[in-house]
């Protein structure tokens, strides 16, 4: 709508202006002892960060590199002192207390360490004073200025580039903030910015697994259920790899599910004669203690494809390496 366009107008400009503080030094930055690598996006939800995320500290891990992944924790109730979510001895806090997407990584990630705090500057200290050197990933990071960063790779789809900062549009700065990035990770056709080095990006289906992480076939008859910001994405992999769907339920991002609703959407899957309950592993860690129902509960698990995947593995590495 047109007469959102000076708002858009006037919150990205509040975006640049603090940009420039902390450039100027007017704000100050602050440097981990380890390198920091972030993964973030322009703009709000569904950008596929998290996804990314697992995937980087999988890299790092997997080639032997001490790592711990710092994350804002939206939607947890804890009062903003950085805290322990997952240690080497397993996960620590549910989603309630440390939000969604760090329980969820550190469900996908068992051994690394995963921290959450309103001051990631603060929350990379934790890590370092508490596990040693650390390459720290962090989470949603683009805009989190006050923690300098060794490799800044930011999640785009190319009809970003030509959207709005909010309220006009769903990105949290102007467009040519991308430029401040060394990297996008452009998901979808379409090109991305010019000189600017990009690496495509595309989801894919891991395959399916229950609460306990044990693997199962995927449903033939899913009701999916989720509570994410683009579900329409999960509805189209459902229906890509499982065949006929159901039906659906779709709530409120971060959505915290109760047990009678729970029930609920369990007796409508039944009524539909679904084989399973089909849910994405951020909604996964947000279900009731005891999601006791009349079908079997089961988890898509999603992952990423990178086009020349070798180029940016040794882009992390090359960065990892200057662990101490």
């Amino acid at each position: 709508m047109k007469w959102l366009w000076p708002l858009g107008i006037a919150y990205g400009a509040v975006g640049a202006l603090r940009v420039s503080a902390f450039r100027v030094g007017l704000l100050r930055t602050s440097r981990a002892t380890g390198p920091v690598i972030s993964v973030g996006a322009l703009r709000v939800g569904g950008s596929g960060k998290t996804p990314m995320v697992e995937w980087v500290a999988r890299v790092l891990h997997e080639a032997g590199l001490p790592v711990a992944i710092l994350s804002r924790g939206y939607g947890g109730s804890y009062g903003g002192d950085p805290l322990v979510v997952a240690d080497a001895q397993g996960v620590r806090l549910g989603a309630e207390t440390a939000g969604d997407e760090p329980v969820m990584l550190a469900r996908a990630l068992p051994g690394v360490p995963v921290l959450v705090g309103h001051r990631r500057d603060e929350a990379a200290r934790l890590a370092e004073s508490s596990f040693g050197p650390r390459v720290h990933v962090l989470d949603d990071g683009f805009q989190h200025l006050r923690l300098a960063r060794d490799l800044d790779l930011v999640c785009a789809a190319p009809e970003d580039f030509r959207d709005r900062p909010l309220p006009a549009g769903r990105l949290r700065e102007f467009p040519g903030a991308v430029r401040r990035a060394h990297a996008v990770l452009l998901h979808g056709e379409g090109q991305g910015p010019v000189g600017l080095e990009t690496w495509r990006v595309r989801r894919r289906v891991l395959g399916c697994v229950d609460l306990d992480g044990r693997g199962w076939p995927l449903p033939r008859r899913p009701w999916l259920v989720s509570g994410i910001a683009r579900p329409e994405r999960f509805h189209a992999d459902a229906a890509a790899t499982c065949g006929e769907v159901a039906g659906r339920d779709s709530f409120p991002d971060h959505h915290a599910f109760s047990s009678v609703e729970w029930q609920a959407v369990g007796a409508r899957a039944c009524v539909a004669t679904a084989d399973a309950l089909l849910t994405t592993a951020k909604d996964a860690v947000r279900l009731p203690p005891d999601p006791a129902a009349q079908l079997p509960v089961r988890v898509l698990r999603i992952g990423v494809e990178v086009e020349n995947e070798a180029g940016l593995r040794e882009r992390l590495l090359a960065v990892g390496r200057r662990v101490g």
